[in-house]
């Protein structure tokens, strides 16, 4: 559903991401990982189309992204790590926002969908809100709403938990799941917090100075001997521990 091959990306001269090759199922929920500075935020605008890379292409659903952007970006959902909500519209009117732009159905039918995805992330009830009267995790999931809403093939996912509190990181994190089990959409998600990539991703991908470096599952994470990868493992252990205690 996703394909990666060959991709590199500069700033100017400096190096982001080299080589990059990736291939995400139908269905499978990808994790990308890394180091500060690795590149992987880099590579998920590469993938939303968001950036045009220096080199290599990137497909979604057999479609390449930057060169039929528009269709590309028809099979997409993106929840931003900050939400991106509209201030000044309420929860309904922004999920409402892309539908309206890209359905062909009618207005009642439209709002008949948001509604319905409203249900589905848990916010039946809060259409009329407006963003500063939501919590955090609300926010994440009108964000997931929104994105859903257009129907994707794909959704993308940029730090999905960040800010949010042990309890609301899980809710999040089940939320993912389900709507990957419920609709079977294929969803790329790029995250620093272990914990949160151990319950939700079927395989991770880690990147180090923009080299992907190790492509597994969560066992084999865990078990890795690269430097990197076994300094953020132990940092999580320790982070569990001390909110465990």
């Amino acid at each position: 559903m996703i394909s990666v091959q060959n991709l590199s990306h500069r700033f100017d001269e400096r190096p982001v991401l080299t080589d990059i090759s990736i291939e995400v199922g139908e269905g499978e929920i990808l994790a990308v990982m890394g180091s500060s500075g690795g590149g992987k935020t880099t590579l998920l605008r590469c993938i939303a189309g968001l950036l045009v890379p220096t080199s290599g292409t990137v497909e979604v659903d057999g479609l390449n992204v930057h060169r039929q952007t528009e269709e590309a970006r028809h099979r997409m959902g993106m929840v931003f790590q900050s939400a991106a909500l509209f201030d000044y519209m309420n929860v309904e009117e922004n999920v409402w926002f892309g539908v309206r732009r890209w359905s062909k159905a009618s207005r009642s039918d439209q709002i008949d969908l948001v509604q319905r995805t409203l249900k589905t992330v848990g916010l039946e009830g809060a259409e009329k809100l407006m963003p500063a009267e939501l919590s955090g995790g609300m926010k994440k999931r009108v964000g997931i709403a929104r994105a859903l809403a257009l129907q994707p093939k794909v959704i993308l996912f940029d730090e999905p938990t960040t800010g949010l509190d042990p309890v609301t990181t899980y809710t999040i994190d089940r939320l993912i799941v389900d709507v990957r089990d419920q609709f079977g959409v294929t969803a790329l998600l790029v995250s620093h917090d272990v914990s949160s990539v151990f319950r939700v991703a079927d395989r991770i991908a880690f990147l180090d100075k923009g080299s992907l470096v190790f492509e597994g599952d969560s066992g084999a994470f865990k078990t890795s001997r690269i430097d990197s990868i076994q300094e953020l493992v132990q940092k999580s252990q320790a982070t569990e521990f001390f909110i465990s205690h």
